[in-house]
């Protein structure tokens, strides 16, 4: 059930809306569509893995223009407990981080939630397309509202789409392998976290910023 609200939140909050209704009546009451599975694990990676989501936002904060809310919101992650109690981590498999998501699709299935649409033939699919039900986001909206221990799923995977833009699933996947835990994590094995890594560094840029600060003051 935990794995089933955490893709529901995502998905809800990663759908782009659809640019024209569909013929199957499944998806009469579709509002939004996550195209591709390697997408969908790429944004689920960071959702479970809060180390790696806060040394993505560190990339954001020192390669672009040094905005201090970035940096803010790595130090949420990272000086917190969040990195031990929230890392839920997946399996390195050819195409990067992967985890079977199959029981958790079935559970919002039943719940007409979220319709799941497989392209291609029989033994050669080519695309998973996750559509999400407008009774989907409206329980997403619920869960966010009632229940403030589950909105941290909301909160997470907005974080993760904001941080993702519009890359598509091939420079996410690029992306995360830059990362060379993740990158030499042998095939089938979980891959490891990096949070006293993110911790030093955040330290690193904090010591910077002081400087800077300082230097900048003085001028």
């Amino acid at each position: 059930m935990q794995d089933a609200i955490r893709i529901l939140m995502l998905l809800n909050a990663a759908a782009e809306p659809l640019t024209q209704a569909s013929s199957d009546p499944a998806l009469s009451s579709a509002v939004g569509v996550v195209r591709t599975q390697v997408r969908l694990q790429k944004l689920d990676f960071w959702v479970r893995n809060p180390d790696y989501l806060a040394n993505e936002l560190l990339n954001d904060f020192e390669n672009g223009d040094r905005d201090p809310a970035l940096l803010v919101l790595a130090e949420q992650i990272l000086d917190s407990e969040e990195p031990e109690i929230r890392r839920y981590p997946m399996l390195r498999y050819l195409f990067g981080a992967y985890e079977q998501l199959d029981d958790a699709l079935a559970v919002l299935r039943q719940a007409d939630l979220v319709v799941r649409r497989l392209r291609g033939t029989p033994g050669h699919i080519t695309q998973h397309d996750y559509y999400v039900l407008a009774e989907g986001r409206a329980k997403a909206s619920e869960i966010k509202d009632k229940y403030p221990v589950l909105a941290w799923y909301a909160a997470r995977s907005e974080l993760v789409v904001a941080l993702a833009g519009g890359q598509g699933a091939t420079q996410l996947k690029d992306r995360q392998y830059l990362q060379e835990e993740y990158l030499n994590t042998p095939h089938g094995l979980r891959i490891p976290s990096i949070t006293e890594r993110a911790r030093a560094r955040l330290a690193n840029l904090r010591l910077d910023e002081r400087v800077d600060r300082q230097y900048g003051d003085a001028s």
